[in-house]
Order: structure tokens, then C-alpha cells, then sequence
């Protein structure tokens, strides 16, 4: 398949419309605010921007860099916006029930985020997936989307403090970046689906990995560090403000 090519994938063509039904039904008894719906839209349409783009051709066919393009997109951004679209007064029925709340829990959710992570990266079962793209992979990018709504979900409904979103957010940083930085500094590519990957752009395979690995690991280190900076300044201004109140 040429690189350039726009893919037509059944998933995607049928999730994205099932998403945004379902959502706009949600609607109708938990409202959300006009900034959460653009939230939620902006993260359908990151969904349609790697998986009915050539970005999908180029993950399925070339190159290890563009499918952890769509793993990065789908386990944290997707997922991430996903979760600011929904209603807090959805997100309180929700929670309302047992499993919800226990897979919410920050010591549930951030250790079933990493590993998703990190069992779908297994060489084996990375290659596996990409021999199998209609059930396999699909099923690799849906358990990606799950667990970053899981991770996401304590920070942006959890009642945790502003410190301790902001140490749950550092954890997750400093626990998930030695998987990218595995991948880029490793002497040999790792992926043999890739590795029998026809080159692109005169990029060498071992390039490719590399590439790849330094992207998910800056990525992650703007993306986790920028809401870690947010949460960490509101509780450093909360902790002033009562410094002040308890000084006068």
C-alpha cells in the first residue's frame, strides 16, 4: 500500500458516531459545560486524525514511530479529553456504583494504565498485533483508550488534593518514560514487523525505533509535566494562602 494512503478503518468509522451518539444522549440528563464539549469533540477527532489519515497506513505498513504516534494519542490525550468532557454530576452517578469507584482509585488506575503500556510493548505480542490488525490490534487500542480513561479519571473528577494530583501525575511520569527511553537507546530494533518493514524517507529501522522512543518520552514529559506544573502552583498558592491566614 502506498504510504500515502487514505485508510478506511471499520472501527474507527464505527466508534467515532457511537462515541458522539451516546455522548449527546448523556447530554440530555447530565449536561456538560460548553468547554468540556469542546474537550470531548477535540478528543473524537484526534481519534478520526490517526486512524482515517495516512498516519494509519504509515503505522500499519512502515513505521514503529507513527504507531506509537496512535498509542500516545489513544492511552493519554484521547482518553485524557474524553474524561474533561464528561459532566462532574455524570461522573458522581458513576461513581456511585463499586467497580467504578475501585478501578478509579489512584492505586488502581495508574498501575493498570502501565501496565497496558507495557504488556501491549512485549515484542511478541506488539508483533502479534500487527499481524492481526482487524481483531488484535483493535482490541490493543481499545484497551489503550480504557485505561487512559482510568488514569485521567482521578485527576479531572477525583476528589484527590491539588499535592496529591500533582504526586499521582509525577508518578505517572517517572514510572511510564523508561519505556520510550528503552526504545531509543536499545542498539537494535526490537519490533520484527518493522524490522521487514519496507524503509521510508531513507529512515533506517533502528532510526525509526529511536525516533519513536525520544517522541513518547518528550511527549510525555510535556504533556504529564505541564498538568503536573498546573496542580502543583494551585497547591503551592493554597499552602500560602493559609501560611498567611495562620500568620495573622
Amino acid at each position: 500500500m502506498k504510504p500515502y494512503a487514505w485508510p478506511v478503518d471499520p472501527d474507527a468509522v464505527a466508534v467515532v458516531p457511537t462515541f458522539v451518539a451516546g455522548y449527546a444522549l448523556l447530554q440530555v440528563w447530565w449536561p456538560s459545560s460548553h468547554p468540556r464539549r469542546v474537550a470531548f469533540a477535540a478528543s473524537q477527532l484526534l481519534l478520526l486524525a490517526v486512524f482515517l489519515t495516512p498516519l494509519e497506513t504509515l503505522a500499519l505498513h512502515y513505521l514503529l514511530s507513527a504507531h506509537l504516534l496512535q498509542n500516545v494519542v489513544v492511552a493519554e490525550w484521547a482518553s485524557g479529553l474524553a474524561v474533561v468532557g464528561l459532566a462532574p454530576d455524570l461522573a458522581r452517578e458513576v461513581e456511585r456504583y463499586r467497580l467504578p469507584r475501585t478501578l478509579r482509585h489512584p492505586l488502581v488506575a495508574l498501575p493498570v494504565w502501565l501496565a497496558t503500556y507495557f504488556v501491549w510493548h512485549v515484542p511478541w505480542l506488539y508483533d502479534k498485533a500487527l499481524e492481526h490488525p482487524s481483531s488484535l490490534l483493535h482490541l490493543e487500542h481499545a484497551t489503550y483508550f480504557a485505561a487512559g480513561v482510568l488514569m485521567w479519571w482521578p485527576i479531572v473528577h477525583g476528589r484527590l488534593t491539588d499535592g496529591a494530583k500533582a504526586l499521582y501525575l509525577f508518578a505517572a511520569f517517572v514510572l511510564a518514560s523508561p519505556l520510550g527511553l528503552l526504545l531509543a537507546l536499545l542498539p537494535h530494533p526490537v519490533y520484527a514487523f518493522y524490522k521487514h518493514a519496507p524503509h521510508l524517507w531513507g529512515l533506517g529501522h533502528l532510526t525509526d525505533q529511536q525516533i519513536a522512543g525520544v517522541t513518547m518520552a518528550a511527549e510525555q514529559a510535556i504533556v504529564f509535566f505541564a498538568v503536573f506544573a498546573f496542580y502543583l502552583s494551585r497547591f503551592l498558592r493554597s499552602e500560602a494562602i493559609v501560611g498567611i491566614y495562620e500568620r495573622r
